[in-house]
């Protein structure tokens, strides 16, 4: 679903903006600069010039624009054929799933898989090429989008051998999964803990059409490791509506204004918990734990190995942390995470059929559903964050 959703977002959303039928619309200047330059990574995309390559995306006619639609139509089919339909997966229940681990439907997906690795190695390469020729073609564009670098990531892609959800070993979990959480201010990383990520959250009222609930009960004084619970968190936030007039300068939404409580600094930080890719990245780069056969966190870069595909021969990628978060590395990182996700799906696939040729087939597990009990999930949502 990641490579779905990327894909479908950047080539058929995001990429109108630097189309070139958008740009000879707005800057034909640059156009004009664009078919002058030549692309430095034509030799993997096949494209001369940047012009050629900002064509390639016009709507509905460019050749990329299109190949990018066929593309999600084959990750779509690999979603379905491990969770039955999408977007609501059929296949899912509580303690197990229902898709058979076959060899067949693993034989399907990697072929799928096979067929998407290569358009993503020169998706990368065009991305690359087109962002970095609006830096240099249009001085100050970097502050187009840029904002504080105030970011968000509760991870993704759990390590099964380690996760089970409860609470009080989800700092031990949460440092196992293939993306690692964290919580980055000014570029600093600030934790990787999931327990002192949940224990941050706030809810404050800001603009918001609701009347305040500190000086209600609170629902929850401590959390099962025995840390206190402010009366701002989630759990304790009580929901009292009082509709009035709009008043932009007062109250004017129904949102209320979530944020995450630095004790450092005493401040309640509004986190780029949209950022998505760029937050994925920037916090396994930082956290430098990820260390599997396709993809390696440095401490300050990631790097992703594909195998050769059906044209392209085995290729290194490499995510560096960015200067700036701002437009142009929100958008760029998100190719560099369908390659990504793409290594990481390699992986799997080939754990899943160890599996089997070991006999190791059960895809459920037996449960009782107790009186009482606390479960948690904080997991990396395709566009943000997403916690329960």
């Amino acid at each position: 679903e990641y490579m779905f959703d990327h894909t479908i977002f950047q080539d058929n959303l995001v990429f109108v903006d630097f189309c070139e039928a958008m740009v000879k619309a707005t800057n034909p200047g640059v156009l004009a600069r664009a078919e002058r330059t030549e692309a430095p990574h034509g030799d993997i995309h096949g494209y001369r010039t940047i012009a050629d390559i900002m064509r390639a995306f016009n709507p509905f006619e460019g050749e990329v624009y299109k190949e990018a639609l066929k593309v999600s139509r084959v990750t779509r089919e690999m979603f379905c054929l491990m969770e039955g339909r999408h977007v609501h997966p059929s296949t899912l229940y509580p303690g197990g799933v229902g898709t058979m681990p076959q060899p067949t439907t693993f034989t399907d997906y990697l072929s799928r898989l096979m067929r998407v690795i290569d358009f993503v190695k020169k998706a990368v390469a065009m991305n690359d090429d087109v962002f970095d020729f609006f830096y240099e073609a249009l001085p100050g564009y970097e502050e187009v989008g840029r904002r504080r670098i105030l970011l968000g990531c509760w991870g993704a892609f759990q390590d099964p051998t380690t996760v089970d959800y409860r609470y009080e070993t989800m700092n031990t979990w949460g440092k196992q999964m293939y993306v690692t959480p964290g919580i980055i201010v000014d570029g600093e990383l600030v934790t990787n803990n999931l327990v002192d990520i949940n224990l941050g959250l706030r809810i404050l009222l800001g603009s918001s059409y609701y009347e305040d609930w500190v000086n209600e009960q609170p629902f929850v004084t401590h959390d099962p490791l025995g840390n206190p619970v402010d009366m701002r968190h989630p759990w304790n936030q009580t929901t009292v509506p009082v509709p009035q007039k709009r008043d932009f300068d007062e109250k004017y939404s129904w949102v209320m204004s979530p944020r995450w409580y630095d004790k450092r600094t005493d401040q309640h930080l509004a986190l780029d918990t949209g950022g998505g890719p760029l937050a994925r990245l920037w916090s396994t780069a930082l956290n430098g734990l990820v260390d599997t056969p396709y993809v390696k966190a440095t401490g300050h870069s990631v790097r992703i190995s594909l195998p050769k595909g059906e044209s392209l021969p085995e290729t290194t990628l490499e995510w560096h942390i960015p200067q700036w978060s701002n437009t142009i590395e929100r958008d760029r990182a998100r190719p560099y995470f369908i390659a990504y996700a793409a290594a990481m799906a390699l992986q799997f696939l080939e754990e899943a059929m160890g599996l089997v040729r070991a006999g190791e087939t059960k895809v459920f597990q037996n449960y009782e559903v107790p009186d009482e009990a606390i479960g948690s999930r904080f997991y990396k949502n395709l566009r943000g964050v997403l916690s329960h």
